[in-house]
C-alpha cells in the first residue's frame, strides 16, 4: 500500500512562488545589465530582492532554496556572476535567504532584512577571507560602495513587497 501525502494549498503556493523567485531572480540581472549596462547589477543588486522576499515571505527553506540556486541557475544559462566569484555569491546569497526567514520567525520585517543584509555581507567577507586569495577587506567595500543604490531600494521595496504578497496569501 502506497502513503501518498497530500500537498495542501498553501504547501503548492509556497513551491510555486519558490520557483517562480528563482526564475525572476535568474531574469532580473539579465534585464538590469540590458537596460544598465555591464556593472548595474553589482549596483542593483537585482538577484538579492528575490532572495529576500522568498526568505521574508515564504520562511528560511524557500529563501535558502532561491539563494543557493538562482546565481548557479545563472551562470549555467549566462556565465553572470563570474566563476571566480560564484561561490561567495551562492553563499551570501544563501544566508541572505536564509537569514531573512529565520530572523523573520521572531523579529519585525525591518529588522528581520537589515539582519539579512548584513549578516550575508559579513558570511560573504568570512567566506572570501578563508577560501580565496582576494582581499576580502577590498571586495566587501568595493561590493557595498558599487551597491549602495541596491541595498537602499531593497531597505524600501521589499517591505512592500512582502506585505502586498502576504495579503494573498491571507486571501486564500
Amino acid at each position: 500500500m502506497i502513503n501518498a501525502q497530500v500537498l495542501k494549498l498553501t504547501q503548492i503556493k509556497e513551491l510555486i512562488f519558490t520557483a517562480t523567485f528563482v526564475v525572476l531572480a535568474v531574469c532580473a540581472p539579465v534585464v538590469v545589465h540590458y537596460f544598465g549596462g555591464v556593472g548595474a547589477g553589482r549596483v542593483f543588486l537585482p538577484m538579492h530582492f528575490f532572495v529576500l522576499v522568498a526568505g521574508l515571505l515564504l520562511g528560511w527553506r524557500s529563501g535558502l532554496i532561491v539563494g543557493a540556486f538562482s546565481p548557479l541557475i545563472s551562470f549555467l544559462i549566462s556565465g553572470m556572476p563570474t566563476i571566480n566569484i560564484l561561490p561567495f555569491i551562492i553563499v551570501e546569497l544563501s544566508v541572505y535567504g536564509l537569514a531573512s526567514g529565520l530572523l523573520r520567525q521572531k523579529y519585525n520585517l525591518w529588522i528581520s532584512l537589515s539582519g539579512a543584509i548584513i549578516i550575508g555581507r559579513l558570511t560573504s567577507f568570512a567566506a572570501i577571507f578563508l577560501f580565496s586569495n582576494m582581499n576580502a577587506v577590498n571586495y566587501i567595500f568595493q561590493a557595498t560602495s558599487d551597491g549602495w543604490r541596491g541595498i537602499v531600494l531593497q531597505l524600501i521595496f521589499v517591505p512592500v513587497i512582502v506585505k502586498y504578497l502576504k495579503g494573498y496569501f491571507k486571501k486564500s
